[in-house]
């Protein structure tokens, strides 16, 4: 995909590479337990492509039994591959493996790719596969890890084949090659471009950096790494599959000097498809390149120069295809460009040339051409097209150019002669040009680069060059562009295999081992011969381009005579193909490729004008004159040039085959001259999904890459190798003694070594260094060597057991010898207890050592007085304190009391100031009153000169739109004038028609009225064809296989006409079958997508029923094991049965229908007995019949019973032996159950724990996705207001212009008008309800963008349709010419009726001129109607502006709002930061789940795939019953025998079932069923007595019917044959079923157990994660509560500050003034000094309030203190709040003291200003400046205080912001917790469904197993009666004989 970096990128280290590069330690781990038998373990193939691993059974000579999981397969040996050993897992290096085959090959590559590692080594291939992902493998770390290392010593990577690359040519000073190969989509180009920056890396000189000298290099670099996008833009295009595909081959030659370092480079291209240029598929889009030209932005004035629009669907050429990829940025792709055009170092005009010819390509696609009327050649219809051609090709007569087309000049001899030619003609010379041009452009733009990219002042030594090319290609289409391509990976592929064997092939020569050489090249010598010899493919080819008169079919049949037949590789076409008209099929190395040669001669010779070309050779561009440098012309003197060159050889190529041919010796030589290294792409799955590797994709290209090729080559010599003194390290356990005996002779030791192995003799070769082993010789070693360690293990293991065993033997001798030891003391005991000393010692043992407790006591007490005293000395000192106290608070009342009586009254001064304050206060109020009047007033005069700029620049705004209208309306008029003049024109001509082109113009007329709805037809027939061509697929893939089944069919019918009716009948029977099935299918389907759509409505009810639903799964539970254990009891039965049947064949025939009726009579019980006695009353009749001829069989009966007696015996014998065996098998058969029932249980915890944490993240993504979509739309609101109004006013431009194409569109511009008024209604709503949200505006707003959108759209597609009709007009004036040249021909001999038909026509065109004329009245009305729409447009587009200036005000109110959104925009990011957390948990999450996901999918899948099977099953046993029952009816109508033995069948069925049942429930019955034999044979003897007389009897009578008998029962045994092997195959598809359902347990286990531990981190982390929920909540809470606290608390300290500041600033003025007093009445009275010892005792009063004050401003903070550490501890928030309480009020009361102090104080002042006012004038002044600074201080307090009330506010809003942010985090969580719920009730019914889906399965596999068992006793039955029918006829055959003698 086309990705550019631009430079300055983040500087972030890059990620770690090694989980992408290699194999961890828990993968190795887990794949060293992977179940292996080195014997047993094979792969076989899965029918699909691909293989499955499966065990051996049993090998059969040619055919082994394996077994795939539990199901039992049988393969042919050759199919049979091993399986390489578990250390062998995700192996680097494919071709040392030690099974080297091709199903270990994609196994290895399979397990590699799902692991991430998407590099593999195959010898010399380095295996590729696109992993659809971006990994971090490309990184400057990963170059470093690379740069310098051995291919050995790291990870298998593109940059380590580079790097040896790169070392090989520094080291052999030899030039080096490395091959990309592979299809479409697999990555070569992404590759290629890695390789270049690599080794511009590798070759970068770290000097470089400083100097001119190192910016050339620098500058070097950056141009090879440049001409990839250039070569991108003009040389790759989107296809199927890949959006980015590079369609064309290139050589990339990079060049170093001696020292290693980048010298330059150089480009060599292949095959370029220039067909794309004018010719796109559906799904594909041409080159990018043309779309790039149509952006604006990057390049300025590119549309300008290049006489482009922006559309691409005006440029036929373009726009066939796909116009727009999803992933691709066009406007980024053309900036990258453009920088890659000044980077290389292109001229400005270089770059502009190379533009303007691109866009001459788009214009050519654009020029029409109309046939004439009655002459060959046609005219031009537009010349704008070929106008802008010729401006930008410099091209002066455009005329010219145009007549060149039409009238081409050609040479005749020795003159020149101008040809007509036809409209197809000229279309098809057109674009040739354009093919050619663009492909010449393109060589020489790839010519600039080599120009820029080599520089002739450095010396080039060696080059690494890069190949790019495409892969071998099997498509269903193969045409000419495929067998190139094929032929050139032919020729590659020889040189891989040449080059790989030869590097080989020396190595065995340098290591001694004999070896004849062989070239595995030849191998590919017979197609490369095929298409190179002289009369091969390609010259064949080149001969009939030659030739202007050879068609397709000359060439085909030139291709048989001289190919087919005489050539091996040349084949006709393969049966099977999807290409039903291929003419030959090619045998290549990697398959048969079936080839289509139409129209390969025309591509072959790709053929231009020569007129045309000689034209643009003599054009102004330089260009354009470069480009056809090497193209003749038409020159003059063009034979004298001739005759000049006869001399001379120019090779000059003709054809694309010759000069492709050309380029492909040469590129082969120059690899012949390099060491190549080869590097394979693949393609890992057609839908672009990481992780999903398709088998059968993978296989075919890697037969088609020559992978297997190479793997193939390596079988057939010794591709495993090592060194002597590894092998001796490794294999010398296996001879350790022979080994050291040898001594430093290694190869001796070797030797030794192999000898010993006979299995691998011949199979390994010993070098001088190195021992050879072929294919699969190294897992016979790896095999012994584990014998030979298992051996030792086992010895080890013995040692150590016995070393156990005697220890514990040691320990049990020490117990023995401890038990007299026991007994001894155990009778001493019994000796002292009676001993009267012995109980005194033991009685006073425990007072020994005791501790006195007196003393104990005594110490406490001592202890204890000493704590008394001193709590005695604290007491006395806390009373003292008590007392002291006391005496304080008295002195402090009576301080009081004294400051009290000598303060004076100050009320007077109090009630003067506060007369000031509240004139101050007034005169403040009626200040801000008028200050608020003043900024009113600044605010509307500002906003009225606002609206007054804004209404200025509407008005100029419209005054330029008005002056637009009018030079529209001008142009239209002038157009009107010009079309009126080309009408008169026409009605000119029309004058001069005939009546054939009268009569086309009525069916243009009809064409054009019918166009509508051929457009919608041909719409929906695409769609129809698309669907038809996919069942067309579908049904020639079923033809194929019929016609295949048709030609057995008919075979067979050769070899059975006896039985055609019978086989047609069942071919009828069939076919009704599958047409019923069919129909039941697609009723099926219906119903399923009726039941999908009510299973939304019925799982209320399901709920309702899932009671009674587990009930009845209970029962069928039961019965599914009682079926289960009857099954089970069958295939013993059946085991017996066929051991009994060996022993049953040594023998008589007599013996064995003896031995079954015993078998028989043994499994039977009461219920045969009735059912006996029914037939003993049956055989009763024919007694009388046979004891005739009882005399006769005596004495055969006689020995018939000593036989009979022996059978009895054995059979009871082996009766018991299978009595045993059942008892064995039940045992076995209970366990099994067991652990059924058990993984049952597993499987339905992990589907439902699964289901349910799916649920849960497909929830939490989606909300998620909700989140970031809100924030996102929150973000982009704005900026979509903004580009939708511009867009706006850009379509409104827009529909002015296109007002003159709207002359025949009154209806949609009326339609557009009435949509236009609705919107401009909705605006006015909008805009007169201010009141509501952005958001309705903005939803308002965005549908009247998407319904202009649509107007402008239906503008477009009516523009389109115009211009379509116009090719249809032009088309259909070609046919009239046609007609009219015809006309002219057949008329020559009509002219006397065409003149009698002239006066018709002429009255007809007067009748047309009136038409005309009515026509222009109707255009004159039309221009009234389309002044009037004018003017009603200048209406609507004044309602537009008025609709503009009020969405003016609604950004106004935006912008507030955006200051809001700002807000929420903080609130948002720390709920990101959390939102991240949780991302990246669920991200985790996630990708387990989405493994869980995948696995749960495939079980589903498997699940669905069993159903099928399950239905197909029963429908073919329905079959098979119906075919047994038309077989029972055959044998009843022959004889009625066969019915009386059906309805006892009837009756021995229901016996068998209630046997069954009386065996399960009592076993006592065993011995009855004995007793009861006995009678039973004694019976059967009778019978058979009876019978044998009745069929004697009855044997002349039916001698004839037995005849037909014979002849049906043949029939019958074929059938049962047939059956048989139907039955084979149910039950061969059965066991499938069992391994699918085996493995999808064992998957489901794996899942299950995956799951239980995801699950479990989950559930830990929800319980995590519900308890920090809980704490953070909590802690919000107590946050929130202590915050409430906090915010009040802090008001009241405030409030108290001010209060105090306020009494500090009237303390600080009241002491100014006293001290102003006392200087000024020092000299006065008694008073002054009684005022003056006041005002001491008032300082001393005032420093105590200090004190006070500081108190408190101390226990202010510690409130504070306390309130921080609250917001730490929230527990203890409480208690601390409660004191802060406390100690508020305790504030208020003091404060209140105060305040009563303050008001003592104020009117002692007050006392005091009386008294100094009797001082005099001067104080007055004095304390008036006093007042007026204590205002002062007012105001900047009452400042200080609005600073404070803002602050309050801004805590508030964040307390506010806060309690919002909490709770919508709690009805997040709250949401979450519903959709949780919602997911587990979800879950829940998912599980219930699953169950029933599961027991739905069981029932059908019971039923089907039924089924099964029913069939096989029915079978069992007819071989019995099979039996007694032979055996009768055995006696009747007796009996005539005995008669006849």
């Amino acid at each position: 995909m086309p990705g550019h970096v631009k430079s300055g990128g983040s500087k972030e280290p890059d990620p770690d590479p090694s989980p992408f590069l290699f194999v961890s330690f828990e993968m190795k781990k887990e794949d060293s337990l992977k179940p292996y038998d080195a014997k047993k373990s094979v792969w076989v193939p899965d029918g699909e492509g691909g293989y499955d691993e499966a065990l051996i059974q049993e090998v059969k000579g040619d055919m082994i039994d394996v077994k795939v999981g539990w199901e039992p397969k049988t393969f042919k040996a050759d199919k049979v591959m091993q399986v390489n050993p578990p250390k062998m897992e995700k192996f680097d290096d494919v071709s040392n493996m030690t099974y080297l085959n091709e199903a270990a090959v994609l196994w290895n590559l399979k397990s590699r790719y799902v692991a991430k590692l998407i590099y593999t080594y195959s010898g010399l291939f380095c295996v590729v596969i696109n992993p659809y992902k971006r990994y971090p493998i490309y990184t400057n770390r990963v170059v470093k890890l690379y740069i310098g290392k051995r291919r050995n010593e790291v990870p298998p990577h593109l940059f380590a084949i580079s790097d040896g690359a790169y070392q090989q040519m520094m080291a052999n000073q030899k030039d080096q090659s490395m091959l990309i190969t592979g299809e479409s989509g697999a990555g070569k180009t992404e590759n290629t471009k890695k390789v270049i920056t690599y080794f511009a890396i590798l070759g970068a000189d770290p000097r470089a950096k400083g100097g001119e000298g190192g910016e050339k290099k620098a500058n070097l670099e950056d141009r090879i790494v440049q001409t990839n996008p250039i070569l991108e833009s003009y040389g790759n295009a989107k296809t199927i599959r890949n959006d980015n595909s590079s369609r064309f081959g290139k050589f990339i030659r990079i060049y170093f000097n001696h020292m290693g370092k980048l010298a330059g480079g150089y480009i060599d291209v292949y095959l370029l498809e220039k067909s794309r240029v004018t010719y796109q598929q559906a799904n594909e889009r041409g080159y990018h390149i043309f779309f790039q030209l149509l952006e604006t932005g990057p390049v300025e004035g590119l549309q300008e120069m290049c006489e482009l629009s922006t559309d691409p669907y005006d440029y036929f050429f373009i726009s066939q295809g796909k116009v727009k990829v999803d992933s691709i940025d066009d406007i980024e792709e053309l900036e990258f460009t453009d920088q890659a055009f000044d980077v290389i170092g292109f001229t400005p005009e270089e770059k502009k040339d190379a533009f303007k010819l691109t866009a001459t390509i788009m214009h050519m696609g654009e020029m029409t051409f109309k046939q004439k009327g009655r002459e060959e050649s046609c005219e031009m219809d537009d010349p704008t097209p070929g106008q802008k051609v010729c401006k930008l090709c410099g091209i002066e007569n455009w005329q010219l150019f145009y007549g060149n087309f039409i009238r081409p000049k050609i040479k005749v001899g020795t003159e020149w002669v101008y040809k007509g030619q036809n409209a197809d003609n000229c279309l098809s010379a057109v674009s040739a040009l354009a093919r050619s041009m663009y492909n010449r452009l393109f060589l020489w733009l790839v010519d600039l680069c080599n120009r820029t990219l080599i520089d002739p002042t450095m010396k080039k030594v060696n080059f690494i060059g890069v190949l790019d090319i495409a892969g071998f290609e099997i498509f269903e289409f193969n045409t000419f562009e495929q067998i190139c391509i094929n032929f050139c990976n032919e020729k590659l592929q020889q040189f891989f295999n040449h080059h790989m064997f030869v590097l080989e092939q020396e190595e065995y020569v340098r290591e001694g081992i004999e070896w004849e050489m062989v070239d595995f090249g030849m191998d590919l010598e017979a197609t490369i011969q095929l298409m190179e010899k002289p009369m091969g493919l390609l010259a064949i080819l080149e001969e009939e381009t030659m030739f202007p008169k050879a068609s397709d079919k000359s060439f085909e049949d030139k291709l048989k005579e001289n190919l087919l037949g005489k050539s091996p590789v040349f084949l006709k076409k393969q049966a099977g193909s999807k290409d039903k008209n291929a003419h030959f099929a090619i045998a290549h190395y990697a398959g048969i490729v079936n080839y289509n040669l139409t129209d390969w001669l025309n591509k072959n010779k790709d053929p231009l004008n020569d007129t045309v070309v000689d034209q643009m050779k003599k054009s102004d561009n330089a260009l354009v004159v470069y480009l056809f440098r090497d193209h003749p012309g038409q020159p003059e003197d063009e034979g004298k040039k001739e005759k000049g060159k006869k001399g001379k050889d120019t090779k000059t190529h003709k054809t694309v085959s010759s000069f492709f041919r050309s380029q492909l010796d040469s590129l082969l030589t120059t690899l012949n001259t390099t060491d190549p290294h080869f590097i394979r792409c693949i393609v890992p799955n057609n839908h672009k999904t990481p992780g999903l590797l398709d088998s059968a994709l993978v296989m075919h290209q890697l037969t088609c890459n020559g992978v297997l090729e190479g793997i193939r080559i390596c079988r057939r010599g010794f591709p495993n190798r090592t060194f002597y003194a590894d092998f001796r390290h490794r294999f010398i356990i296996i001879k350790p003694k022979e080994v050291y005996a040898a001594g430093e002779d290694k190869q001796k030791a070797a030797r030794i070594i192999l000898e010993s192995i006979p299995e691998a003799n011949d199979r390994w070769r010993l070098g001088h260094t190195k021992v050879f082993f072929r294919a699969g010789t190294v897992g016979i070693l790896e095999e012994v060597r584990d014998e030979c360690i298992k051996a030792i293990l086992l010895y080890i293991q013995a040692l150590c057991r016995g070393y156990l065993v005697r220890k514990q033997y040691k320990l049990e001798i020490a117990k023995r010898n401890y038990i007299p030891v026991m007994q001894r003391n155990f009778k001493k005991y019994m000796f002292f207890r009676d001993w009267t000393w012995y109980a005194l010692v033991n009685g006073t043992k425990r007072f020994i050592g005791q501790v006195n407790i007196e003393e104990e006591i005594a110490a406490l007490e001592a202890e204890a007085a000493v704590a008394c005293a001193a709590y005695d000395k604290e007491v006395v000192l806390r009373d003292e304190y008590q007392a002291g106290i006391k005496q304080m608070t008295e002195d402090k009342k009576s301080m009081m009391k004294q400051i009290e009586n000598e303060q004076g009254d100050l009320s007077s001064y109090q009630a003067q100031l506060a007369d000031a304050s509240a004139a101050r206060e007034k005169k403040e109020d009626e200040l801000t009153k008028i200050q608020n009047l003043l900024a009113d007033t600044e605010a509307k005069r500002n906003a009225a000169t606002d609206q007054k700029r804004k209404f200025e620049n509407d008005l100029q705004s419209f005054k330029k739109d008005i002056e637009d209208m009018e030079l529209a309306i001008q142009k239209a008029e002038q157009e009107k004038t010009n079309k009126d003049h080309t009408i008169r024109n026409l009605n000119d001509e029309i004058a001069h028609q005939d009546e054939l082109i009268n009569k086309l113009n009525k069916e243009k007329k009809h064409m054009q009225e019918t166009q509508a709805k051929s457009s919608e037809e041909l719409s929906s027939a695409e769609e129809k064809l698309d669907h038809l061509n996919k069942i067309k697929t579908k049904l020639e893939v079923t033809l194929d296989e019929l016609e295949d089944s048709l030609e057995r069919e008919k075979k067979a019918r050769l070899d059975m006409d006896k039985q055609r009716r019978k086989v047609e009948a069942d071919l009828k029977v069939t076919q009704e079958m599958v047409n019923d099935l069919e129909r039941d299918k697609k009723e099926m389907e219906s119903l399923i997508a009726k039941k999908e759509k009510e299973i939304a409505v019925n799982q209320g009810k399901l709920e309702e029923e899932q009671n009674s639903v587990a009930k009845l799964q209970k029962n069928i539970k039961e019965l599914q094991g009682r079926i289960e254990a009857s099954e089970e009891e069958l295939e013993a039965e059946r085991q017996a049965r066929a051991k009994a049947e060996k022993q049953r064949g040594t023998l008589a025939r007599e013996l064995d229908d003896l031995s079954e009726r015993l078998e028989e009579a043994g499994g039977a019980t009461s219920a045969q007995i009735e059912l006996n006695k029914k037939r003993e009353a049956e055989i009763g009749k024919l007694r009388r019949d046979l004891e005739e001829a009882a005399i006769q069989h005596e004495s055969t009966l006689a020995s018939l019973k000593k036989k009979h007696l022996d059978a009895v015996g054995e059979m009871s014998e082996q009766v018991d032996q299978l009595n045993k065996m059942k008892t064995k098998i039940e045992k076995e058969k209970h366990g099994k159950r067991l652990q059924i029932d058990e993984v049952k249980a597993a499987m339905d915890t992990v589907a439902n724990e699964k289901a349910s944490v799916s649920k849960q993240n497909h929830m939490l993504q989606t909300q998620l996705n909700d989140l970031t979509r809100r924030c996102e739309e929150a973000n982009l609101t704005l900026s979509d207001f903004d580009s939708a109004k511009k867009k706006i006013i850009v379509e409104n431009a827009d529909i002015l212009r296109n007002i003159e194409e709207l002359d025949n569109n009154n209806n949609v511009l009326n339609k557009v008008k009435q949509t236009l008024n609705s919107q401009l209604a909705e605006q006015k709503k909008i805009a007169d309800d201010e009141s509501k949200e952005r958001s309705f505006l903005l939803g308002k707003f965005r549908n009247l963008e998407h319904e202009v959108d649509t107007t402008r759209e239906q503008l477009e597609e009516e523009t389109q349709s115009k211009a379509d009709a116009l090719r249809m007009l032009s088309k259909s004036v070609a046919d009239s010419q046609m007609w009219r040249q015809k006309y002219e021909k057949d008329g020559l001999a009509k002219c006397e009726e065409l003149e009698s038909a002239k006066l018709k026509l002429q009255s007809r065109l007067a009748e047309a001129e009136a038409t005309v004329q009515n026509y222009n009245s109707k255009a004159i009305a039309l221009e009234k109607d389309k002044m009037k729409l004018q003017s009603e447009i200048e209406e609507m587009s004044g309602l537009l502006d008025d609709a503009q200036n009020k969405c003016f005000q609604m950004e106004k109110k935006a912008k507030n709002f955006d200051k809001i959104v700002a807000e929420w925009k903080n609130k948002i990011d720390a709920l990101q930061a959390e939102l991240d957390q949780t991302q990246v948990e669920c991200r985790s999450y996630s990708t387990e789940l989405f493994k869980v996901k995948t696995v749960y999918e495939e079980s589903q899948q498997q699940l669905d795939v069993v159903r099928r099977e399950n239905k197909n099953l029963s429908n073919e046993i329905k079959d098979i019953m119906d075919q047994i029952g038309e077989g029972g009816r055959n044998i009843h109508e022959i004889d009625k025998i066969r019915k009386r033995l059906e309805n006892e069948k009837l009756e021995l069925q229901a016996a068998l079932e209630e046997a069954e049942s009386a065996l399960e429930q009592e076993e006592n019955k065993v011995l009855r069923c004995q007793l009861e034999l006995s009678q039973v044979k004694q019976e059967i003897e009778r019978r058979i007595k009876e019978k044998e007389e009745e069929f004697e009897g009855l044997r002349k009578t039916h001698g004839k019917a037995l005849e037909s008998m014979q002849s049906s029962l043949e029939n019958e045994t074929r059938a049962k044959g047939e059956a048989i092997r139907q039955k084979k195959k149910l039950e061969a598809d059965i066991n499938e079923l069992d391994i699918a359902l085996e493995h999808a347990n064992g998957s489901n286990a794996e899942a299950q157990r995956s799951i239980k531990k995801y699950q479990q981190n989950i559930k830990e982390a929800q319980l995590t994660l519900e308890q920090e929920q809980i704490h953070r909540d909590k802690a919000r809470e107590q946050l929130i509560q202590a915050e409430r606290r906090f915010h009040a608390v802090q008001n009241e300290l405030e409030e108290c500050k001010t209060q105090l500041e306020n009494a500090d600033r009237q303390r600080r003025g009241a002491e100014q003034e006293l001290s102003d007093s006392i200087e000024q009445l020092s000299d006065a009275t008694l008073q002054n000094q009684a005022l003056q010892s006041s005002k001491r005792k008032l300082d001393s009063e005032m420093q105590t309030m200090h004190a006070d004050l500081e108190e408190m401003l101390t226990e202010s903070k510690m409130a504070e203190e306390r309130a921080k550490k609250a917001m730490i501890d929230a527990a203890r928030l409480a208690d601390e709040l409660r004191l802060e309480q406390e100690n508020a009020q305790h504030c208020e009361k003091q404060r209140k003291v105060l305040d009563n102090q303050v008001k003592e104080m104020q009117c002692k002042l007050d006392e005091a200003e009386q008294v100094a006012m009797k001082g005099g004038k001067k104080v007055t002044s004095r304390l008036e400046q006093k007042i007026k600074d204590l205002e002062s201080q007012l105001d900047n307090e009452q400042r200080r205080l609005v600073d404070a009330q803002k602050a309050q506010r801004r805590t508030d809003r964040r307390i506010k912001e806060l309690t919002f942010s909490q709770e919508e985090d709690t009805k997040n969580h709250e949401r979450m917790q519903e959709l949780v719920d919602k997911l587990q009730n979800k879950v829940k019914s998912y599980k219930k469904q699953i169950e029933e889906a599961e027991e739905i399965a069981a029932l059908n596999l019971a039923k089907f197993r039924k089924v099964q068992a029913d069939l096989e006793q029915a079978e069992e039955r007819a071989d019995i009666n099979e039996q007694v029918l032979a055996k009768m006829k055995a006696r009747g055959r007796a009996a005539s004989v005995g008669p006849s003698l």
